[in-house]
């Protein structure tokens, strides 16, 4: 399949909680890291599938939900084709230090979707 789903991402204002649910109904195994300026960011092992993790809401105020995000060749070039085709840019292309790049786009519809681009 081209452009497969290949990480999903909860974006919790509370994250242990969240971690707790999680961990415990579906027996997930959770890996937390330090990311950038002192932040946590949790690894979710499924086991078979695609994987995910969970950080604090970045957006203040918002709900909880989940982000999937789409693989890419070419995260420029994606994100710049998204948007002549009706999306809006909610976060530019951005790199994630040994591990790849992504943005964030909604589609005209509204819907909100990630893009990532692993690391070559």
């Amino acid at each position: 399949m081209s452009n497969p789903f290949c990480h999903i991402e909860l974006h919790a204002n509370n994250v242990e909680s969240a971690k707790s649910f999680y961990s415990s109904l579906f027996n997930w195994k959770l890996n937390d890291m330090q990311i950038c300026d002192d932040h946590t960011y949790t690894m979710i092992d499924v086991g078979e599938g695609t994987g995910g993790g969970m950080l604090t809401n970045p957006i203040p105020d918002a709900p909880s939900h989940w982000l999937s995000y789409v693989q890419v060749e070419n995260l420029a070039a994606s994100t710049e084709k998204a948007k002549s085709l009706g999306a809006t840019i909610i976060q530019e292309p951005t790199e994630v230090p040994n591990f790849g790049s992504l943005s964030v786009i909604s589609d005209p519809t509204g819907a909100t979707l990630g893009l990532w681009q692993p690391a070559s």
